[in-house]
């Protein structure tokens, strides 16, 4: 596999990782016990999003990403420092969520056809459900997402 693609996959898989684990961070601290259900799931989600992804990485002899990146642990600890309603969560991570599957969708459009543009292809559809769970979420709260 080209370094160049084991980069793109591996900055999605990392970008993943910093996703979920804020999906984790905000069902602690959403009083609702149904939204707290609803982001569990899609933490879950995204977990065999990152799964899928790094088992693809490693069937091509590439190590795949496991950690997030640097400035997504500074952004978690910043995030979680600051205090959050049911509707401030949903709002940021509605934004995350989005800027998560834009940025699949570029790699996508920059790979060629094959082995791991069909693996993001087949995460494709998880990513737009979640996306469009946070979507409805935003709507039925009154915000635009």
């Amino acid at each position: 596999m080209p370094l160049a693609i084991q980069q793109l996959c591996n900055g999605l898989i990392r970008r993943s990782i910093e996703l979920r684990a804020l999906y984790c961070h905000a069902s602690t601290r959403v009083g609702e016990p149904g939204l707290r259900t609803v982001l569990e799931e899609e933490a879950q989600s995204l977990g065999q999003v990152i799964a899928e992804l790094q088992a693809q990485l490693r069937s091509h002899d590439s190590a795949p990403a496991t950690r997030r990146r640097m400035i997504g642990a500074v952004r978690h600890r910043f995030d979680a420092m600051l205090p959050h309603s049911d509707d401030a969560w949903i709002r940021l991570l509605a934004r995350h969520e989005q800027r998560l599957l834009r940025a699949f969708e570029r790699v996508l459009a920059r790979m060629e056809p094959g082995d791991m543009a069909a693996a993001l292809h087949r995460q494709l559809p998880r990513l737009h459900s979640i996306d469009l769970d946070m979507h409805s979420l935003a709507k039925a709260i009154g915000v635009g997402h």
